[in-house]
């Protein structure tokens, strides 16, 4: 079977219909993905481009972005890298507002049994449940 990588713009075009052609060939492509005619693969840094470019160019909030990305997630013919860590943390970045990476990254160092993350950018991974923060200046005075 043939297998592909699908490029953020592809999903872009079918998410926000903007261009309605190009959407429509998205649209057929996943049918044949579906079907088992091909397999489709993409990347979580994909992911991540889709949730920026929703977030800041189409401006849609974070519950909408949410739901985007969940229903590419459960695309049947598709394969997302990292899905399960992607689903995990499209929760945490809507229900928590946290930025899409950071969420990443925190439900990332989960999976690898870390629970302490050394950031100046406290606020978002101090949202995640488990997750203890530390600035190097903690770290220096813990010494």
């Amino acid at each position: 079977m043939d297998r592909y990588f699908v490029d953020t713009n592809l999903f872009l075009r079918f998410l926000t219909n903007d261009i309605p052609d190009q959407a429509y060939a998205v649209d057929q492509l996943l049918m044949r993905a579906e079907q088992g005619e091909l397999q489709l693969h993409t990347s979580n840094l994909t992911i991540a481009e889709i949730v920026w470019t929703l977030e800041s160019y189409y401006e849609l909030s974070s519950e909408v972005v949410r739901d985007h990305v969940v229903a590419i997630l459960n695309t049947p013919g598709l394969f997302v890298e990292h899905a399960e860590i992607i689903a995990r943390a499209m929760i945490l970045y809507a229900d928590e507002n946290i930025d899409f990476v950071d969420a990443y990254n925190g439900v990332w160092m989960q999976e690898q049994g870390l629970s302490s993350a050394i950031t100046f950018d406290t606020k978002h991974f101090q949202r995640i449940p488990g997750i203890v923060t530390h600035t190097p200046t903690d770290l220096d005075q813990e010494s």
